[in-house]
């Protein structure tokens, strides 16, 4: 889906209630773009570099100050969501546990092809090609519409993921994009982690951005529109019935994705005990039904669907890699 700019309106009654419509659809769809890569998400500047000890000192020291919340949450899994507004900006941590010892998850993420696996799992990405550089790798995601839709109709982001040095204890990779959709700046995906004992892994990730004044545009329509009813996870209160009222707007948006993200990083690490043949299934079917247990905030697509628009689109993503010349 490629972002149009926004035209005036029309002004005879029944085409401008038209091309109003049409108008929103298309701010919508960008919108959901730009949330499309699922990580949770801060509007402001990149990270600021640590060094290997002090980086895996204060993970280790945010594992602490969450191991309350990693133990009794509304998840029923090891798994915590933050967030918070402040000048007009969203910023969301997740943090968790995975089951699975440092080194395979270490292993795992180095590889730029299970990013594309990851990231390939949420419905608005169409595709994800890896090309190697010199000293790293090009990342190209092809975001759309959350139904089937082939690459050559998706808009396309590219990160930039550096080759980096293992540390022992501590991981911490970080891919950049320069350019985002509807004018957006400084992309920043970044995943740390460390290890818990031999066969569980403590892991942060986060992303953050730099915004621009139509994307707030973007945000301010599509919330009293079609996103007025999208939920996150965090509580801010209870209704008449006692039943808990859940965060909305940009925030919600950004904290759905959190979990998203985590899910799909879940479900890849999973898969790779098993034979490559079987990893395509078993994640794609596995992530759908992490993410259909939080039906309120979750829930896109029927299965059924899910799945048949992942095996097209998986097919595409081969031919596309296919064509990337070594």
């Amino acid at each position: 889906m490629v972002c149009e700019p926004v035209r005036p309106l029309a002004v005879t009654p029944e085409p401008m209630k038209e091309t109003l419509m049409r108008t929103i659809l298309i701010i919508s769809g960008c919108l959901l773009i730009i949330l499309a890569v699922g990580f949770p998400g801060s509007a402001g500047s990149a990270p600021t570099a640590e060094k290997p000890r002090q980086g895996a000192d204060d993970l280790l020291q945010s594992y602490h100050r969450h191991s309350s919340g990693l133990a009794a949450n509304s998840f029923g899994i090891p798994l915590v969501v933050e967030s918070f507004e402040q000048d007009d900006r969203v910023h969301v941590d997740v943090y968790g546990i995975f089951d699975h010892p440092f080194s395979g998850v270490v292993k795992t993420l180095r590889v730029p092809a299970n990013w594309c696996d990851i990231v390939a799992l949420f419905p608005n990405v169409k595709a994800c090609t890896s090309r190697e550089l010199q000293a790293s790798w090009l990342l190209t995601f092809y975001l759309g519409r959350k139904v089937y839709q082939s690459p050559e109709d998706a808009r396309r982001i590219i990160f930039n993921l550096p080759n980096t040095d293992r540390q022992h204890d501590y991981l911490d990779i970080t891919l950049h994009a320069d350019e985002g959709p509807y004018g957006t700046r400084n992309h920043r995906i970044r995943v740390k982690g460390l290890p818990l004992d031999r066969s569980r892994t403590f892991i942060h990730v986060s992303y953050t951005y730099s915004d621009s004044s139509a994307l707030r545009l973007a945000t301010r329509i599509y919330f009293a529109t079609l996103g007025r009813d999208k939920v996150g996870f965090s509580v801010t209160g209870t209704d008449s019935s006692g039943a808990p009222v859940y965060i909305g707007g940009p925030r919600g948006a950004v904290e759905r994705n959190a979990v998203r993200c985590f899910f799909a990083i879940q479900s890849v690490m999973d898969s790779m005990r098993h034979p490559e043949e079987s990893r395509f299934s078993m994640r794609t079917s596995e992530w759908f039904d992490l993410t259909a247990r939080y039906r309120r905030q979750l829930s896109d697509l029927d299965k059924q669907d899910y799945l048949e628009y992942k095996t097209a689109e998986q097919r595409n993503q081969r031919i596309l890699q296919g064509q990337i010349k070594p």
